[in-house]
Order: C-alpha cells, then structure tokens, then sequence
C-alpha cells in the first residue's frame, strides 16, 4: 500500500480505487491542471445537501431561520478548514514553491477549498453513502454546536427580504483577481428594487457575507 492509500484509509476511511482523484483533489491550482478546482465544486454541494438533510432530521422543532444559522456555520470556509488541519492536509496538500513559501498550506481558503475536494473525490470513487460517511464522522464534534454570535449576514438578508416580500437575494461574481495563493473576489449583490451592491472578499463567500453585511448597513432600518 502506497503512503497516499494509507493516508486515505486512515484519514478519510475509504480505500480509493482510484489515487489519482485524490491527487488531484490535493493539488492546488498554483501546479496547473489537474488541480482541485473541479472536484471542489462537486465537493461543496455535497457537503451542503448532507449538512442539510442532517440539520432537517436533527433538529425537527427548529424554523428556517436557525438551521440556516447552524448551516452556515457547519459549511463555513473556517470549519472546513479547521477539519482540513485535523486531517493533517497542510501536509499533504501540493502548491508550487511560491505558494508554500506564501503560506498556502495554513491558508483557510486553500485547507477549506481542498476538503470540499477532497469530499468530491469521495463522492466519485464511493458514491454518496461514502462521502456521507465521511462528512458525518468529520463533522461529528461540530453538528450539536449552537450557532455563534449574532445571524450570518446572508441569513439574515434573506430573512429581511422575504419579511418584505422582496424574494430572495442573488449573488454573481462578478472577477477574480490576485495571485493562486491569495485571490480576490469581486461579487455583486442584487435585491428587488434596491441598487446592486459590490463587496470583495478572500473567497467567494467571503465577498458575498461582505455584500450582504453592506446591504443590511444601508436598508435594515427601513419600515417593512
């Protein structure tokens, strides 16, 4: 057994039958292609629907509003990260000598984007009962957490605005920019009537929690 087939057996609980999506899935974009950046996008959405479906069955009694604020939490670039660090990936992760040197292997964004990948290569190689598995066994000390703080942002904009009948918010990024291992995103806000707001961010949704953080500043003080 390969050192990369017993990480994953030891660390994802799944013998791959194929190493090379996982490779991929541990290769930052900073190498070229293959990297990531695929597997990360199936990633996500798998953890969102498990997370989802897990909150739902978990907590029957709870409205909209504060499973929205435990989702958000769970999926969080933070979370992710911080199980990437428990998985040991800042050790594994592949960047290109510039992006190491940077401190690409301890960045939230790149641990967080690379376990989201690393899900999708799980979901590929095992099906869904795999990736749920292992997003169960992960996230396990994290699931019963009350949410932190006040709302999140963009739960609390779509709040706002459906109280209002506005519908719901709709994010579009609009660049990306900076280097592999610090990148800038340019997302633009809209709501009903209201003029589009534009934030930028680290991440994606670091721009769109900005771009509602903005939006509720200018208008939660406005009558329903």
């Amino acid at each position: 057994m390969t050192d990369l087939a017993q990480w994953c057996r030891e660390r994802l609980g799944h013998d791959f039958r194929d190493l090379g999506l996982v490779e991929q899935a541990l290769t930052h974009r900073s190498l070229g292609v293959p990297n990531y950046e695929r597997l990360e996008f199936l990633g996500d959405r798998v953890l969102g629907f498990v997370i989802a479906a897990h909150l739902y069955v978990r907590y029957p009694c709870e409205g909209e509003g504060e499973l929205t604020r435990r989702f958000h939490q769970l999926v969080s670039r933070q979370t992710c990260a911080a199980i990437a660090r428990r998985l040991g990936v800042p050790e594994v992760v592949r960047l290109n000598a510039q992006a190491r040197a940077d401190g690409g292997a301890d960045s939230d964004n790149i641990l967080g984007d690379v376990v989201e990948a690393l899900i999708g290569a799980l979901f590929v190689d095992g099906g869904e009962a795999c990736a749920r598995a292992f997003i169960h066994h992960a996230w396990a000390s994290r699931m019963g957490e009350a949410p932190q703080g006040l709302k999140h942002p963009k739960s609390a904009l779509q709040e706002w605005a459906l109280a209002r009948g506005l519908g719901m918010p709709t994010y579009t990024l609009v660049a990306r920019s900076g280097p592999h291992h610090a990148p800038k995103f340019l997302v633009r806000l809209e709501l009903a009537q209201h003029p589009p707001i534009e934030a930028t961010g680290s991440s994606k949704q670091d721009a769109e929690t900005e771009a509602a953080r903005q939006f509720l500043e200018r208008h939660a003080n406005a009558p329903a």
